[in-house]
């Protein structure tokens, strides 16, 4: 996969499709999943089951719900692969209904999305459009999507990590 260093560059110009392609692969691959690793390495056992209230949800439910989300918006979508997600027990599932390996499903999930964004680095398949979740989007618009939302929850899920452990992430000592 590419990184910023390895972005193609026509007349010192950098073309935006490669940017975007190389920068959601970058903070996919090189910032939240390593985020994540560190906030559930913080954590003991049960703690990534912990909601503090009925309406919030737990760890586990926001790493179901972010590999849902990824697989749906680019592998599906965009990579063309059956849909097959269950969106609503991303968020009621509860230890007693699952005991998954949550992050290595993600990360295989993240890799996998990261080989079809890769393919999406000519402007016209960033324009073409694709119907998603029921919305009328772009590829562009579905990446950008999935990487803020990926931001989005990987901060919840450090904060929550965060208020359980009591402990500083030092994510800038990674």
């Amino acid at each position: 996969m590419k990184s910023r260093q390895k972005i193609i560059k026509a007349d010192n110009v950098t073309k935006l499709e490669d940017a975007l392609a190389a920068e959601a692969i970058d903070k996919l691959l090189n910032h939240y999943i390593p985020w994540i690793e560190k906030a559930l390495g913080s954590l003991d056992g049960d703690d990534i089951w912990a909601r503090p209230n009925k309406s919030s949800n737990s760890i586990a439910n926001l790493l179901l719900h972010l590999e849902g989300n990824v697989r749906q918006w680019i592998i599906c979508g965009l990579g063309g692969e059956k849909d097959n997600r269950q969106r609503d027990l991303e968020f009621t599932s509860t230890k007693s209904d699952n005991t998954g390996s949550f992050l290595s499903d993600l990360k295989n999930t993240v890799m996998s999305a990261c080989e079809v964004i890769e393919k999406f680095q000519d402007e016209d398949m960033l324009l073409t459009s694709f119907t998603i979740q029921g919305f009328e989007t772009t590829a562009f618009s579905a990446i950008f999507h999935v990487v803020e939302h990926f931001s989005y929850h990987t901060g919840q899920i450090v904060w929550i990590a965060k208020s359980i452990s009591g402990k500083d992430m030092q994510f800038y000592n990674l």
